[in-house]
């Protein structure tokens, strides 16, 4: 049986019109001028961007991790179920409306993620955020273009050198930057081991479209 997916709110951004639809019950879906941002159907690597990389973090104290990019809140689920009670969890969110969606008519997904204690929301670019952050155990990046060459959005400048020794400066040095992509990109992979990062290469789940988690740690003298 075909889905019929209905927009049950809309705004407007820069890169065209921003929308929740759905399929019916618990089926829901962003798209931004018509392309398909995340499915709720589908998000096995989005769970294993963040899980992996809180694990990494091992029983550090309070841990303080920073999220690029909120989405439907599946990320940030997993880094909480990952994370110790004690942890601060900053997430950078542009649009105001994916928050206020991720609080009202999609918060069941992840049991109200955004409204536990250890999150701090920000509506703001998530490289500013970076810019300004010292003493980071994690960033985990969740954006939907991800670094390939073929993605020419604004937030390609945090996958570009400049970009990833902001992310490196703002990690302790046993920190962990983590990193979704669409798919592998070798030129991006050749560049963030050139700027101080070791890199591990992730392909999460079997069968389908596997998409591709980056887990990078500062190499340090």
């Amino acid at each position: 049986m075909t889905t019929v997916w209905k927009t049950l709110d809309s705004a407007e951004t820069s890169e065209g019109l921003l929308e929740l639809r759905s399929g019916g019950p618990g089926k829901f879906m962003l798209t931004v001028a018509g392309r398909i941002l995340m499915n709720g159907m589908a998000n096995r690597s989005e769970l294993a961007l963040a899980t992996m990389a809180c694990e990494m973090l091992g029983s550090r104290p309070r841990p303080r991790v920073l999220i690029g990019g909120l989405g439907m809140g599946f990320t940030l689920r997993a880094a909480l179920d990952a994370l110790p009670k004690d942890a601060v969890v900053l997430v950078a969110e542009l649009h105001a409306a994916v928050l206020s969606w991720c609080q009202g008519p999609i918060a069941g997904l992840t049991a109200g993620a955004v409204n536990d204690e250890r999150v701090d929301v920000r509506l703001t670019n998530v490289s500013e955020l970076i810019t300004k952050s010292k003493g980071l155990d994690a960033i985990i990046l969740d954006l939907y273009e991800g670094p390939h060459a073929s993605a020419p959005g604004a937030n390609q400048s945090l996958f570009d050198r400049d970009g990833l020794r902001r992310c490196r400066s703002a990690l302790n040095r046993d920190g962990v930057l983590s990193i979704w992509g669409e798919e592998r990109d070798p030129v991006f992979e050749k560049r963030i081991v050139t700027v101080g990062f070791s890199l591990q290469i992730e392909r999460p789940g079997r069968g389908g479209r596997r998409h591709v988690v980056y887990l990078a740690r500062p190499v340090t003298a």
